[in-house]
């Protein structure tokens, strides 16, 4: 009897347990993620990044460079009328953008997940907190395309520095920041956010110039700072010393975001690490997708492997302007919060 009774509770504690692998879906979750990323975006909330279906196709085509051909606006005075002599046509010119393929991967360990599993739903708890982490890197893809496009020899005349300036004329203000937001000239209305770090947003509050919109319940929907939506990031430079900050301000579709797929690449999968009883699943998600600032080429200057790093989207000598710089819809605001 006794050996009976040991040999059931072997088989009791070898029986299955469910696993990561047993509530992932691929085809479920990999959609869920990107669904959720794009909802979490302030980026795609404030119509500061566009998601294009267009993009969409592009990031799932053949490869890592987007050629984006575009004609250019007529230009040149008109001709005085005559009743001798021929018309001189004019040239309809084309320039050339391009995008750059992006792709990332992250893996999670279930000992990782393993506390958000007693949710009702355990796979939407796990696509959500993918979203959020996707989020996070775009945001963070983003600030540092930025640096790279700013870092440009022909991205000067998109740039408001008034840090070498004296007393006031140095200062973040309504007067410095409406100077900065002209030059976008007569398209300034076009603008729809700005994005700046947690000091400067915090030095803002203070002087009363950031509106905190709230829903029904008292929660905070988005914070406006002269009717463009606020995006706080820590990743903006921002100098304690010397109290110089910078901001940029966007137009509406300034950046076009794709996501993209490909039969050959696995978005999702849940990867047994080992076949004994401290096994760990690992669950992958792979991303591809374009993140392109509308105007800049990529020019591949210098780019060592398949897919750019954070580090090479930040080289200047990867971007160059195409579009003319009003069309482009991104300003760079160099700034000081205080006269010193």
């Amino acid at each position: 009897m006794k050996r009976k009774l040991m040999k059931l509770n072997i088989q009791h504690f070898a029986s299955p347990v469910t696993r990561i692998q047993d509530v992932i879906q691929p085809e479920v979750f990999t959609p869920y993620v990107v669904q959720r990323t794009m909802e979490l975006s302030e980026l795609i909330q404030s119509g500061i990044a566009e998601h294009d279906p267009e993009f969409d196709a592009l990031a799932s085509g053949p490869n890592t460079l987007i050629h984006m051909p575009f004609w250019n606006d007529l230009s040149g005075d008109p001709e005085i009328m005559d009743d001798e002599g021929d018309t001189t046509p004019g040239k309809l010119t084309a320039g050339q953008d391009i995008a750059r393929k992006l792709a990332f991967v992250k893996s999670f360990g279930a000992n990782a997940l393993s506390g958000h599993l007693a949710g009702d739903d355990p796979m939407k708890v796990i696509a959500d907190r993918f979203g959020d982490y996707w989020n996070r890197v775009y945001q963070s893809v983003l600030i540092s395309t930025l640096d790279g496009v700013f870092g440009a020899t022909n991205m000067s005349g998109k740039v408001h520095d008034i840090t070498g300036e004296t007393g006031e004329k140095a200062v973040l203000s309504s007067d410095t920041f409406l100077d900065a937001q002209q030059l976008m000239g007569d398209a300034k209305e076009l603008l729809t956010g700005v994005m700046m770090h947690s000091e400067v947003e915090n030095h803002l509050v203070k002087q009363d110039a950031i509106e905190t919109i709230r829903d029904s319940d008292g929660n905070v929907v988005m914070k406006v700072y002269k009717g463009k939506r606020v995006i706080v990031d820590d990743s903006m430079a921002y100098d304690p010393v010397t109290k110089a900050g910078e901001m940029y301000l966007f137009g509406k579709g300034a950046i076009a975001w794709g996501n993209g797929s490909d039969p050959k690449i696995l978005e999702t999968e849940v990867v047994r690490k080992s076949l004994s009883l401290a096994g760990e699943d690992i669950l992958v998600n792979r991303k591809v997708s374009i993140l392109h600032p509308r105007g800049i080429k990529f020019t591949e200057a210098s780019v060592d492997k398949t897919f750019p790093t954070f580090e090479e989207l930040e080289d200047g000598d990867n971007w160059s302007r195409v579009y003319e710089e009003k069309a482009v819809r991104i300003v760079k605001f160099l700034f000081k919060l205080e006269n010193n």
